[in-house]
């Protein structure tokens, strides 16, 4: 089974000999058009995931599907392989599941919106964007049932069917999905936004191709993939041994009361080609934290973390493709077979870049960055207001940037570049509830020479009733440091009820009822640190201690002593430096702190929650029946 590319024009492209300034002109220009669809996107959608926060993706690739310019990497090549029909001129493309892809969008909220371009009767260009829609149906609001079990209790699951055929619009389908949908407006608007971005996009191509050519732009796309994979070779013989390299980081829990859940990678080079192998990674879980990951998205992560750290100014795209072999076990928390549930995978999504970062940096730890990604926040609540009106709030958080080789990480950030915080104005205009704290948490950071990025505390007062979800992670096993750097705090959920009583609650719950005047304390966590904290320069620390970023007391695990005018003792600081260096037998490359007995020892006591217990694997088995 694969696509039927249909095109009035069968003559292959020429082959044109592309100057450095054309070239360097139709790479900004599609830069700038990757930037244009961002705009069109935030300046047509509703929802405030996608309008205010960014929460989508934007894609130009080649007429081979190879992407020039994008975030995940492409996904065409999957789709061609196993969508059976025909791609024409007029075409247009819509689906949302996951499986249908071989994972290249990664649940089912998100909807994605490819766009075949052609000219003058041969296919040039594909664009694509997809954004998470804030609900598509399923059993809870919000669509992404952390208790999940299987993935038709998430929501509608679209296939690859055609939105616009030869032209024509498919009304009957859009309303079809729209039904399914709590919040259809948005839903709407969202849909009609991510069309618009790919239709600018694929008019800048056909801009490019009159102004250059035809011929001329598609050399030029393939001497900026030809010149990305020359780079990677380059950087992989460079960065990457023979030698067999193994990392491995822990989901938490599951939402169901089981964890932690282990995902290994081992790395090594063969010749000119990285494998990145994910033996030993648990099988998948009963709830939805599975993540489906698809092997080119892996490869473009892999790749992005290569050029960011070691060549910044490198346009990433898919021309290293085949420098990078990828092998996940069937059935495990990566590759979960269908109909397992996949509504959760952020946690795993986050960890991925974890540990590649432990993978990479161990060779050269110079460019190691300690645990900071992590995972992705989620906020739901939802309910009808005292008009009678229905409410839906999703919110993306943000927890500490690992400290880096190059300096402390942000607080309070997301890694995800093109990200951003939903105003508390927004919030509190459109939402019943009130923003009462959105600050730092001060020593949440991992200490280090370079400091992990604080997590911060959200305070919402909700003004209705409701029921709120909570998927986070990284309470259990916290984040780790590097090269001397402490790891740092984990996250905390507290709920306070109007006579001031606080519970502790989960980290991934799902239909908690809220009642008016409830305050939920949203505490994320922090990054791990980079180097030895004794090294830190006291006056900064003393600097932090004003700003609120760091205590007096956390001061102390710098080494540093702060007098009663909030000053730092030279002497006394000087002598604990000392005492500490003295007891100590020396600087590992890994600070994961406690081991995974002594965190479920200790659980209760330090986090409010009991420990996860182990995952039992068998029970599983209905889960991976098709």
């Amino acid at each position: 089974m694969s696509a039927r590319i249909i095109q009035t024009n069968d003559s292959p492209f020429g082959t044109v000999r592309i100057d450095p300034v054309t070239l360097d002109i139709i790479e900004n220009a599609l830069r700038n058009a990757r930037v244009e669809m961002d705009a069109t996107l935030v300046r047509t959608a509703m929802s405030p995931g996608i309008r205010e926060q960014g929460d989508a993706f934007p894609l130009i690739a080649d007429h081979e599907g190879r992407m020039i310019v994008g975030q995940f990497g492409s996904f065409i090549g999957g789709f061609l392989d196993g969508y059976d029909g025909t791609v024409e001129d007029g075409d247009m493309f819509f689906l949302s599941d996951p499986y249908s892809v071989d994972g290249a969008i990664s649940h089912c909220n998100d909807w994605l919106i490819l766009l075949p371009v052609f000219k003058a009767g041969r296919l040039l260009a594909y664009t694509a964007m997809f954004g998470h829609q804030s609900d598509i149906g399923g059993k809870v609001p919000g669509s992404m049932p952390i208790d999940a079990t299987s993935i038709f209790q998430e929501g509608l699951r679209v296939p690859p069917v055609k939105i616009y055929s030869k032209g024509v619009y498919n009304e009957e389908l859009v309303k079809l999905a729209l039904h399914q949908s709590r919040t259809p407006n948005w839903c709407a608007a969202d849909l009609n936004a991510l069309i618009a971005s790919c239709r600018i996009a694929a008019r800048r191509v056909e801009e490019m191709a009159d102004r250059f050519g035809v011929d001329t732009y598609v050399s030029a796309t393939r001497n900026l993939l030809e010149r990305n994979h020359r780079a990677m070779k380059a950087l992989i013989a460079q960065a990457i041994s023979e030698d067999k390299i193994s990392f491995e980081d822990y989901i938490c829990d599951d939402g169901l009361g089981a964890g932690p859940y282990r995902i290994k990678c081992t790395m090594w080079r063969e010749g000119e080609r990285v494998v990145l192998d994910f033996e030993g990674t648990d099988p998948q879980s009963e709830a939805s934290i599975n993540f489906y990951l698809n092997h080119n998205m892996l490869k473009m992560f892999f790749g992005i973390y290569m050029i960011m750290v070691f060549d910044p100014q490198i346009l990433f795209n898919d021309g290293f493709y085949d420098l990078i072999e990828v092998r996940i076990p069937e059935g495990s928390l990566l590759r979960p077979k269908f109909p397992a549930a996949l509504s959760g995978r952020t946690h795993a999504l986050g960890r991925i870049f974890d540990i590649l970062g432990g993978l990479l940096g161990q060779k050269t730890p110079e460019f190691l960055n300690a645990a900071g990604f992590s995972s992705s926040p989620h906020l739901f609540y939802a309910g009808t207001d005292s008009k009678g009106d229905w409410f839906q709030l999703f919110q993306i958080g943000f927890g500490g940037i690992p400290g880096r080789p190059l300096g402390d990480g942000p607080d309070g950030h997301s890694l995800w570049p093109g990200f951003t915080n939903v105003p508390n104005e927004f919030l509190e205009r459109y939402f019943p509830l009130i923003i009462e704290r959105y600050e730092t948490v001060a020593d949440s950071g991992g200490p280090g020479l370079h400091r992990g990025g604080n997590g911060i505390i959200m305070s919402y007062r909700f003004l209705e009733p409701g029921v709120i979800a909570i998927h986070d992670d990284r309470w259990f096993v916290p984040p780790w440091g590097v090269n001397g750097g402490r790891p740092g705090a984990r996250a905390r959920k507290i709920l306070e009820r109007p006579d001031g009583s606080q519970t502790v609650v989960g980290n991934k719950v799902e239909d908690l009822a809220v009642s008016a005047d409830d305050v939920l304390h949203f505490i994320t966590w922090g990054g791990g640190g980079w180097g030895d904290p004794l090294d830190r320069d006291p006056e900064l620390i003393e600097k932090e201690i004003t700003q609120g970023l760091v205590t007096p007391q956390g001061a102390r695990a710098y080494g540093v002593v702060i007098d009663a005018r909030g000053a730092v003792d030279t002497a006394a600081t000087t002598h604990l430096r000392e005492t500490i260096r003295a007891g100590r037998t020396g600087i590992e490359l890994f600070d994961f702190g406690p081991t995974i007995q002594d965190l479920r020892r200790d659980c209760l006591a330090e986090t409010g929650l009991p420990a996860p217990v182990q995952p039992r694997w068998g029970a599983y088995k209905h889960n991976t029946a098709a």
